[in-house]
């Protein structure tokens, strides 16, 4: 081999040595950037340590949505009145539907706290792109905020003012309301959609182990502590604390605690204020829980205040709260022929709006005694609530409706009063329940009852007779939600008994004007006139819908939530 020989293989043998390094290094880097690619992959997937503590709810990752002790006061902004608006450990989350009473971990998902969006599941991920607005619009995954929260709006309106006051014991500051939907999504996910044990059959004032609850801070009470002068408080149906019977007339008092007069606008011989009374204040806040039917009689008091208050210059401030039946719009419009002391405007049954809203229909479509905008009104609007947003109560609004699946059978079950059955009034579950002492022997009547008197239902119908009828407490809440008025329950009742004793009047008596109080509440005869002929549930619905769509357009300009 020649030198040049020699020289050109030593050459070629650094060269080949040169291309299995490159080609080594290339390899190991292709290996790394593999398994960190895998690592990333397996993060993603299984939700890393870090990722997980944020969608759960750690400490570090924003669970003031929650209402832990750490954070609820940042939200209220008053070390005060964190309890009324966090509804903590000791204030009834149990029964209104917050997942944070069953765990840690889902009560901090449910309320959508801070995290990677990585490391939600695809179903929070779903959730969560469907955001919820509040009233201006703008798009947040959070809590719902009521009207009487954001005392920075109201309390310099306030300043310097005699103040009335419409509101009971639903008046809780910063009531927690939250959605039912998630964990009843949860539940059907998993093959049960029977809530019959539920959190819609635990009683307000009662947790999930059956303790009583603990309220936060009434707005009575939160006024007055803020330097509010608070000169007198206006009552409707029930009374201050909710306790009175349906219909039973309330007397005036004074709040113990504060020393403030408490006047009775219900049963007292006028719904409207007296002239005295309305000297007494300049400016009316009003605070108070609806359940969104028109049968329900607190809209009908703050009409007449508002009415009484735009004759004498005084404004109106609405804090406004959630419409539990906010969701559907249902049922007959009232006639004119029908108004009463349950009814007094041209609205559906159901007719879906908070009463913030509502008060501004009084005052754009001129319903008020003075006319068109009438009415100096302020409406302090919730955040973060929509009218696809099932909420759920901490507190019973009435003192038959005693839990949440009271309020939503509600619509459909009230029309049982006064006729041959009893709505379960006298009982544990009134609304959930019907039943007649003529009705015997009859299979699907199988379910039995007996009322007797007690708080809130004192000589109810049928008191101490054993009642035939059924159970609804077993029905999905999704179903009750779904049929909205549901006529099967009084049209089968009805049929049942024209076929066991059909002399016995389902409807009841008439009164002077003819009319049943099955028409009183429907605000038409039509409904009775079409089960008397046999129309079927569908048909009768169908009869209402013209009405219905109608009046969704009419009542469009004044909604302040989303639809």
């Amino acid at each position: 081999m020649t030198a040049g020989n020699g020289r050109f293989w030593n050459r070629m043998k650094i060269l080949f040595m040169m291309i299995i390094l490159i080609m080594s290094v290339a390899m190991l880097t292709a290996c790394g950037g593999a398994g960190t690619q895998t690592e990333k992959n397996g993060s993603a997937e299984s939700g890393s340590e870090s990722s997980g503590s944020e969608k759960t709810g750690s400490e570090s990752s924003g669970l003031e949505k929650t209402g832990s002790e750490s954070s609820g006061l940042e939200k209220t902004g008053s070390e005060s009145s964190g309890l009324e608006k966090t509804g903590s450990e000791s204030s009834g989350l149990e029964k209104n539907g917050s997942e944070k009473t069953k765990s840690e971990k889902s009560g901090a998902e449910k309320a959508g706290t801070a995290g990677s969006e990585t490391a939600k599941p695809a179903k929070e991920k779903a959730e969560a792109e469907k955001s919820v607005k509040n009233g201006d619009g703008n798009e947040e995954d959070s809590d719902i905020i009521l009207g009487d929260e954001r005392a920075d709006i109201y309390l310099p309106l306030l300043d310097g003012k005699r103040v009335a006051l419409f509101t009971n014991q639903t008046g809780i500051v910063g009531n927690r309301i939250e959605t039912a939907t998630d964990s009843l999504e949860d539940k059907e996910d998993t093959g049960t959609d029977s809530l019959t044990v539920g959190e819609d059959l635990i009683p307000f004032g009662q947790t999930l182990d059956g303790s009583s609850v603990e309220y936060g801070e009434h707005i009575v009470d939160a006024l007055v502590r803020q330097g509010v002068d608070l000169t007198v408080i206006f009552v409707p149906e029930h009374g201050l604390r909710g306790k009175d019977d349906a219909g039973a007339q309330v007397l005036d008092s004074v709040d113990e605690k504060t020393g403030v007069p408490a006047v009775s606008l219900f049963g007292s011989g006028s719904a409207y204020p007296s002239t005295g009374d309305m000297d007494r204040f300049d400016t009316l806040v009003i605070d108070i829980q609806d359940v969104g039917l028109r049968y329900y009689t607190y809209y009908i008091t703050m009409y007449y205040l508002m009415d009484a208050c735009a004759a004498a210059g005084k404004e109106v401030i609405i804090l406004d709260r959630p419409n539990p039946n906010g969701f559907y719009v249902d049922g007959p419009i009232l006639q004119d022929e029908f108004v009463s002391g349950v009814g007094i405007l041209p609205i559906p049954v159901v007719h879906g709006m908070t009463l913030g809203e509502l008060a501004q229909m009084f005052n754009g479509e001129g319903w008020l005694s003075g006319g068109k905008d009438a009415c100096l009104l302020t409406v302090v609007p919730c955040e973060n609530y929509t009218h696809q947003t099932k909420s759920s109560l901490v507190i019973n609004p009435s003192p038959n409706l005693k839990d949440m699946r009271a309020v939503y059978f509600y619509a459909s079950t009230c029309y049982f009063e006064n006729t041959a059955f009893s709505i379960g009034r006298g009982t544990v579950f009134p609304f959930e329940i019907y039943g007649s002492p003529y009705i015997t022997d009859n299979d699907e009547f199988d379910f039995s009852f007996t009322p007797v008197s007690m708080e809130g239902a004192s000589s109810p119908d049928f008191e101490g007779q054993e009642c035939y009828g059924k159970d609804l407490r077993g029905v999905p809440l999704r179903q009750i939600w779904d049929e909205k008025i549901n006529l099967e329950y009084v049209i089968d009742a009805y049929h049942a008994l024209q076929e066991q004793n059909p002399g016995i009047s389902f409807f009841g008596q008439p009164d002077g004007s003819g009319h049943y109080w099955i028409d009183i509440l429907f605000g038409t005869d039509r409904v009775r006139r079409m089960i008397e002929e046999g129309d079927g549930p569908r048909e009768i619905e169908q009869s209402w819908q013209t009405e219905v769509e109608a009046f969704k357009e009419q009542r469009r300009p004044y909604l302040l939530y989303d639809e």
